[in-house]
């Protein structure tokens, strides 16, 4: 009995916002505002970009201010170092702030990547939404980490049955946000509103202040062993850090309801291709904690592993790992994916 009203309540928390009854909410097209890098150094340039989202270049037509002073096109240097508020403006609209820095020349930082985590499932008719807005996103960034979290049931009798069913309700708790899509912006953040015509919060999370600390990964996949060195590299002190790693799969082939406008409309889409699927986590899911002794300027912490492949990978072929270091607040302060045979160095900016 206690395992059929278990049961229900997971079927019930599933379908919660998964109905075919759901309210399309307005587009919010706006104005994305990017810089190619939001610290550097004092002499060097900043070069801002603006888009629609609809991918459509509009930084020609666009006015640029830097503390709500106009500037001259979409380059600005500074000679003294200082925090800076970025804004652009066409047609009386108005982006969201960007702030930028600039520092001495004394200061490492690295490429800055956002965690999207995908809440998904083949049962659910409008998750295609936010893997359509993942797809779209590609338009304006490249800036970001998918992964796709199947959900909610491995029982092939349950109307909301899927084969790549991952158990993460220790991570669903710790978020707390019911029911199926939902799109988690380094964890904590929900992807809001019409995921596909809102891809200004997403570009949002990979700008502004650097995380002052990167990732660079060597994964090697032999006779179904798995060999990874998981290097962090700090350049101001930390406390209270956290590591994940998970093991994805690519192309894997099932159908999926759509109850959406997306990949034309159609229910059931057969045959339709997950990408970024979790299929292991090689670390607690909350994360394992890195000693604090280890999380200081200029240290390079690393984790080897040296591991079974896991059981639900159908493909080592498929596979990629992602790495991210999470705060003591569960947020991913910085994200890097990599496939087998990569040896990759930091990216120091």
């Amino acid at each position: 009995m206690k395992r059929l009203v278990t049961l229900l309540i997971i079927s019930a928390l599933a379908l919660t916002g998964c109905e075919s009854d759901y309210t399309i909410l307005p587009s919010a097209n706006g104005i994305i505002l990017t810089a190619d890098r939001s610290v550097t150094a004092v002499g060097e340039g900043i070069t801002f970009t603006t888009k629609d989202n609809n991918n459509t270049d509009i930084t020609a037509e666009t006015q640029f201010y830097v503390n709500d002073e106009p500037i001259e096109g979409n380059i600005f240097t500074s000679e003294e170092v200082g925090d800076f508020i970025v804004k652009a403006i066409r047609l009386g609209e108005t982006s969201a702030a960007l702030p930028i820095r600039f520092h001495d020349g004394s200061e490492t930082n690295f490429v800055k990547r956002l965690l999207i985590e995908d809440y998904t499932g083949t049962w659910c008719g409008w998750c295609p939404r936010v893997a359509w807005a993942i797809e779209k996103l590609h338009t304006q960034t490249e800036d970001f980490v998918p992964v796709a979290i199947h959900r909610p049931s491995s029982n092939p009798s349950s109307s909301v049955y899927d084969p790549y069913n991952y158990d993460t309700t220790e991570l669903e708790n710790f978020i707390d946000i019911p029911g199926y899509p939902k799109g988690m912006l380094n964890r904590t953040t929900e992807w809001s509103g019409e995921q596909p015509d809102n891809l200004a919060q997403p570009v949002a999370f990979t700008q502004g202040e650097n995380p002052r600390l990167g990732l660079a990964l060597s994964p090697v996949v032999s006779n179904g062993s798995i060999s990874l060195d998981v290097n962090v590299k700090f350049s101001k002190d930390f406390t209270g850090l956290k590591l994940v790693v998970y093991v994805l799969e690519n192309g894997l082939i099932y159908d999926q309801h759509n109850y959406t406008i997306y990949y034309g409309g159609v229910d059931i889409i057969e045959d339709f291709h997950h990408n970024h699927v979790l299929r292991g986590v090689l670390t607690p899911l909350l994360g394992e904690p890195i000693d604090a002794s280890q999380t200081v300027v200029n240290n390079t912490f690393t984790r080897t592993f040296n591991i079974a492949m896991p059981a639900a990978v159908t493909n080592a072929a498929n596979i990629e790992f992602v790495a991210f270091i999470v705060d003591a607040q569960g947020r991913a302060v910085n994200v890097r994916k990599a496939v087998t045979g990569d040896v990759q160095d930091f990216e120091e900016l």
